[in-house]
């Protein structure tokens, strides 16, 4: 097979190489515009499973790199004059430089034609007679660009600025180091990769770039003013660049995140960088790049390669594997990236908290995995959480930390989230079935039990099956269901009152039957405006100011009979497209009258019923809000950042804590799910309203749960579908913990104990 590779970086060597040692006879040409010394990066990170597979690959250049490497242990976080330090982590490194050096000799010794100084054309019509032109010219990839459309290429360009620096320093860790600055914080990812020089990558908020005049700086300028901002970790060595041709504020840069929706077009496909890009705060752009290179070669080498759409079906399989990779490695690196985007919001946490908040910030390093790594540092941790959240036991997790809220004490931050059961009856009463379903999590070790939502109205229920508290007949019900939980747990309750809007009069989702079907002959429905929730569903009526005026004293008349009933705290539902829901989102909101328009207008009539319910609920109790923190829907409807300013407005009227949802308020849009996929909302609004507030969505595990919390993302754990399949969840996450001081109901607590044993001897077997 003849081939040529367009760019002479890493994934165009390795892949090189690669092919020859699969068929000697593959004739392979390597062309690059630089000299064969240039380079201008500075130290390349490995994982071990990396080195594995390139071992498996080419053991001859896998033992020359293995030989080079800097490996370091520990990570150390400076915030100041601060430092924390974590060990476990096995990192691995080599100059970019050196790695080249031997890609190149091996590269030759195995009869690959290197062309330096060539510049590359993007034309694949300039490479005639090869059969395969592989486009590895890195992010600025010309082949990519000249293609960009057939490709689907989209660069998210991110805005922090960065500039990549080495100096003589050598750092004993991977440092993280922050320095503060009259105009925000600067700091430096600096890691040593040799025997005589560390990378130095600084990195600043684009505000504070301007604020310090760096984008007006030349570059020796900004160089020296890194020196001396970051002086006293250089221990008298300087920075060094080895972009020293860019002027001006060129040597400052903004990461480009590149995505592909295809990667090949007839014989051209692309490779590394030119075919995505993963943020330098991971360390993987250059893993990803060696181990595309190791699969475009193993697909390469098939019989029958020659047939008639066989190269077609190799360069497709190649893509699917890999993309599954690349996503995985991306949305880390997207979560790295928007973490240290945000890094004002968290800059002022405790040491340990920030530094925990930093190593867990892709969520490739969990809890547990810190534990593995450093369990004494994770223990240290754990305890300062405990010590900050004014708990007096002496070890324990962080999910197994009291909260207190007003006058209210949960023993633990494990939430049932609310979730319809369709198990009333058709007047709207709880009955048996409520009281196990409900008991039985609180027997399970629940620190708080958040009701289904209940309907202030007959007309509010979102289905012929949900339940309500528009009758005493219905609180007293719910009063039997709260005294059975106070009496026989240590668990908290908190009736969810609400009125479905626009999403009532539907049937219960039984037998198969989907959800939000309208009723055969449903009663009259109201929402903000006459819009159905759904296309092809019940469109109901607009609601006047009378019919407003009604349902606000609806709110006012449930949130007593809450009290009635027994609950601990309230909480009012303002998300998923419900009545108060429909007001706040824009998606729903085409009001024109006073109650529509900007955010505080459609905010008007919601922070009217949560004053209302406020001023009848007790001071002593806690009032929570749960909100849809996004539509999902982009500029036409709600985003995080008016989110945030909802947050405010409901902090404002005395609100203690905002349970964050996301969508349910437009079924046309797109949610991006995954592990803990609506966490990041609850962060953003926990940590710049300053208000408390619980995380849901696909949460699993305690190890997930953990994380979360120590993190300072949440205060409490919103665990839905798993406490569905599981009503001891919290009592299996104690045993496995060996939680010290769990409260176990007596009738249970000989399986509660067998539990906790069986966990201890499994814990005594992984570690030895």
């Amino acid at each position: 097979m003849r081939i040529a590779s367009i760019g002479g970086g890493p994934a165009g060597l390795y892949f090189a190489i690669a092919m020859k040692l699969r068929g000697s006879q593959h004739d392979i040409a390597v062309f690059e515009r630089n000299k064969a010394g240039d380079t201008f990066g500075w130290g390349v990170v490995f994982s071990d499973q990396t080195l594995a597979n390139l071992t498996a690959t080419d053991p001859v250049s896998a033992k020359t790199i293995s030989d080079s490497f800097a490996h370091w242990d520990d990570i150390a976080v400076t915030v100041g004059e601060e430092t924390s330090t974590s060990s476990g982590h096995g990192f691995i490194g080599i100059g970019r430089k050196h790695l080249l050096q031997i890609l190149q000799a091996r590269a030759q010794e195995l009869g690959v034609e290197l062309h330096f100084e060539h510049e590359c054309s993007s034309d694949p019509d300039d490479y005639p007679g090869y059969d395969l032109i592989v486009a590895s010219d890195g992010v600025n990839s010309a082949v990519r660009t000249r293609f960009a459309d057939h490709f689907d290429v989209d660069i998210d360009v991110r805005r922090n600025k960065f500039m990549w620096l080495g100096t003589k320093q050598l750092f004993d860790a991977f440092a993280f180091i922050f320095e503060p600055t009259e105009h925000g914080w600067v700091w430096a990812h600096a890691y040593r990769f040799n025997a005589d020089t560390s990378t130095f990558i600084v990195e600043c908020s684009p505000e504070t770039w301007e604020g310090l005049g760096l984008d007006r700086m030349e570059q020796d300028e900004a160089i020296a003013f890194c020196e001396r901002l970051f002086a006293r970790h250089l221990g008298g060595h300087k920075l060094i660049t080895n972009a020293g041709h860019l002027r001006g504020s060129a040597a400052w840069i903004n990461f480009r995140r590149v995505s592909c929706g295809r990667w090949s077009r007839g014989n051209l496909v692309l490779l590394g960088d030119a075919a995505h890009t993963a943020h330098f705060s991971i360390g993987s752009g250059t893993k990803l790049a060696l181990e595309d290179a190791i699969k475009l070669a193993e697909v390469l080498d098939r019989p029958g390669l020659e047939a008639e759409g066989a190269l077609t079906a190799a360069l497709a399989e190649y893509e699917e594997e890999r993309r599954t990779a690349v996503l995985r490695i991306q949305n880390a690196a997207r979560n790295s990236t928007e973490w240290f985007e945000d890094v004002d919001r968290y800059i002022g946490f405790d040491l340990p908290q920030f530094a925990y908040a930093l190593l867990t910030r892709s969520q490739r390093i969990s809890h547990e995995n810190l534990r593995l790594r450093d369990r004494e540092w994770l223990e240290e941790a754990e305890g300062w959480f405990r010590s900050a959240q004014g708990a007096d036991q002496s070890e324990g997790q962080p999910l197994f930390t009291p909260m207190v809220l007003r006058d209210v004490r949960v023993s633990n931050r494990v939430v049932m989230a609310p979730m319809l059961t369709y198990m009333a009856d058709a007047d709207g009463f709880a009955g048996d079935r409520h009281l196990v379903h409900y008991g039985a999590r609180a027997l399970g070790g629940t620190g708080l039990i958040i009701s289904e939502m209940l309907a202030v109205s007959s007309e509010g229920r979102p289905t012929i099956a949900c339940p309500g508290l528009w009758d005493d007949r219905q609180a007293a019900l719910w009063h039997a269901v709260n005294t059975f939980i106070h009496a026989n747990s240590d668990s908290r309750t908190c009736a969810q009152i609400g009125h479905a809007g626009a999403r009532a009069a539907c049937r219960a989702p039984e037998g198969g039957r989907g959800y939000d079907v309208p009723l055969d002959d449903p009663w009259p429905i109201l929402s903000a405006s006459a819009k159905a929730w759904k296309p092809g569903g019940l469109v109901p009526a607009e609601a006047t100011m009378a019919d407003l005026a009604r349902i606000k004293d609806d709110f006012v008349t449930a949130a007593r009979r809450a009290y009635d009933a027994g609950f601990d705290m309230l909480e009012v539902h303002a998300g998923h497209g419900f009545l108060l829901s429909s007001f706040i989102t824009p998606i729903m909101n085409q009001r024109e009258d006073v109650l529509g328009g900007d955010l505080a207008a459609r905010m008007d009539w919601p922070l009217e019923v949560i004053r209302a319910v406020r001023a009848v609920w007790p001071q002593t109790r806690p009032l929570l809000v749960r909100i849809s923190a996004t539509d999902w829907s982009g500029a036409e409807g709600i985003e995080p950042a008016d989110a945030v300013q909802i947050a405010r407005m409901l902090k404002a009227e005395g609100v203690d804590l905002i349970d964050v949802s996301a969508g349910e308020t437009n079924p046309l849009a797109r949610p991006v799910y995954g592990r803990m996929f609506q966490t990041p909302f609850a962060d953003l609004i926990r940590n710049e309203v300053d208000i408390p507030v619980i995380a849901v969505g696909n949460i699993e595990d305690a190890d997930q749960a953990n994380s979360i919390l120590l993190a300072g993302r949440a205060d409490l754990i919103g665990i839905g579908r798993p406490h569905l399949a599981n009503p001891m969840f919290t009592l299996h996450a104690a045993a496995k913990a060996a939680e010290p001081r769990p409260f176990v109901p007596a009738a249970v607590r000989p399986g509660y104990e067998q539990m906790a044993r069986a966990e201890a001897k499994l814990a005594e077997a992984l570690r030895a």
